[in-house]
C-alpha cells in the first residue's frame, strides 16, 4: 500500500495496489482521504491517469449542492417555467425543520411553500418532484386527477415517489 499523497489542489489520496485486481479501479473517501484501488500491474503513467479520473469522479459525486432558501427559490422558479408552464404562483419557498410527517406543504391562499429539511440530502429528481407537487397546489388545491396530471410532469415523478416511500420507511435516522 502506498502512503498518503496530496495533489496540487490539496486533495489527499492514497493509492492501494492489489494483485487480485485485474482491470477494475475503485475510489472511495475514508476519513477525508480518497482511497484509490488499482491493479498491481498498472504502470506509473496508468496510475497517474486513473488517479486524476477517480479524484474528479469523487469530487463530482461528493460536491456539495447548494441547499439554501435562495437556491430552493431558483429551483422552484425554473421548475415552474419548464414543467408547469408558469402556472404556479409562488409566494415564498423555504426549508423548514418542523415537518416530520410531510415532505412539503403549501398555503394555497398565499402560495407559500415549505419543504422539509429532511430532503436536503435526497437526489435532485426527488427534491424536484416534491417541489413540483407543492407548486401544483398553488393552482390546484386538491389531489384530483387534474392535480396529478400536472404534478406527475416532474421528471422521474414515479421513481421519486418510490424513493420517498423507501426513505420514509428506512431512511435517515
Amino acid at each position: 500500500m502506498a502512503g498518503r499523497q496530496t495533489q496540487a489542489d490539496g486533495t489527499a489520496y492514497r493509492v492501494i495496489r492489489s494483485a487480485r485486481r485485474t482491470r477494475s479501479v475503485q475510489a472511495r473517501l475514508v476519513g477525508g482521504v480518497a482511497e484509490i484501488r488499482i491493479p498491481a500491474h498498472f504502470t506509473a503513467a496508468q496510475e497517474r491517469e486513473v488517479v486524476g479520473e477517480m479524484l474528479a469522479k469523487l469530487e463530482r459525486k461528493t460536491k456539495a449542492r447548494p441547499r439554501d432558501d435562495a437556491s430552493l427559490r431558483s429551483r422552484a422558479d425554473s421548475l415552474n417555467a419548464t414543467v408547469l408552464d408558469g402556472q404556479a404562483h409562488i409566494g415564498s419557498i423555504r426549508w423548514v425543520s418542523n415537518q416530520r410527517s410531510r415532505w412539503g406543504s403549501c398555503t394555497v391562499s398565499t402560495g407559500d411553500i415549505r419543504i422539509s429539511d429532511r430532503l436536503k440530502e435526497v437526489p435532485d429528481y426527488v427534491l424536484d418532484a416534491v417541489i413540483v407537487h407543492e407548486l401544483t397546489h398553488t393552482f390546484i388545491p386538491n389531489h384530483s386527477r387534474e392535480f396529478y396530471e400536472w404534478a406527475d410532469r416532474a421528471p422521474l415523478a414515479e421513481r421519486a415517489r418510490g424513493y420517498l416511500e423507501a426513505y420514509q420507511r428506512f431512511g435517515s435516522a
